[in-house]
């Protein structure tokens, strides 16, 4: 997925600039269970000094990404616009929502589509069943752990041996439920199995009750891009139902996908 030209500085190259990396994590230290905070709360998540957080916040509030009331700080509707920017350069981003959405008129279920960023998921389009699957409300731009969702072993699988070697020494493996893989080595066994039957199905190892199917996604030229999934309700579909009914039409919906990737 990278190549030598896509290598990241490191925090000591002269060329990271720190004072944007520190306002970007002041942006992000925003999220559904934090949408208002103090300087004190954005300074401790933060880990920044209160003087440094400050002037963050400042600056965020001048150039309107943030708003200010009294003691207390929250983001303003205009960050929308460095999420709207991305989605807008993203190739057929329509037609994706289109195919996405085909599949949760067939099959009743929620369909997503995800990237790969860092050691996370990122959702860049869905198509929402009327019920509610996870404890959190997933929508664009969510984001989670890569090793405990069907897309992010989907990518993961498929990704150079050298990448994915690297990934796997370094994951850190927690036990989101008493389903999760915890063992380093049934990890890479797993994915190791992924890439063999070119599909994947996570069974409440994030969320207890969620039970999903995901496949990578590839451009014409077989450069992967990303992967598609559909979430279900562990008690209501089972494994084979994911299989035998569903896994025919997200193959579809994939390779309907790629023929718009040249």
């Amino acid at each position: 997925m990278h190549n030598e030209q896509d290598k990241k500085i490191t925090v000591d190259s002269p060329d990271f600039v720190a004072s944007l990396a520190g306002g970007l994590s002041v942006l992000l230290t925003f999220d559904e269970n934090h949408s208002v905070m103090t300087l004190s709360e954005v300074a401790e998540r933060t880990e920044m000094d209160r003087a440094k957080a400050r002037r963050y916040l400042l600056t965020l509030h001048a150039l309107g990404y943030v708003h200010k009331n009294k003691r207390q700080f929250s983001l303003s509707p205009k960050t929308l616009s460095l999420g709207a920017s991305y989605l807008s350069s993203v190739h057929h981003h329509d037609i994706i929502q289109f195919y996405l959405e085909r599949v949760t008129e067939k099959t009743g279920e929620s369909c997503s589509f995800a990237v790969l960023n860092g050691d996370e998921v990122v959702y860049i389009a869905r198509s929402a069943a009327e019920h509610r699957l996870l404890s959190i409300a997933l929508s664009i731009g969510t984001r989670l752990p890569v090793a405990y969702t069907s897309m992010g072993r989907a990518i993961l699988a498929n990704l150079p041996s050298e990448q994915l070697e690297n990934y796997i020494n370094e994951v850190e493996l927690f036990s989101h439920t008493p389903y999760s893989i915890t063992d380093r080595d049934q990890f890479h066994q797993t994915l190791k199995e992924v890439k063999e039957k070119k599909y994947v199905v996570v069974d409440q190892e994030l969320d207890i009750g969620l039970r999903s199917l995901a496949l990578p996604v590839y451009k014409s030229n077989n450069e992967l891009i990303g992967a598609i999934n559909i979430s279900t309700n562990a008690m209501r579909i089972s494994h084979d139902t994911l299989i035998e009914n569903f896994l025919p039409i997200l193959r579809d919906c994939a390779a309907k996908i790629q023929t718009y990737y040249i």
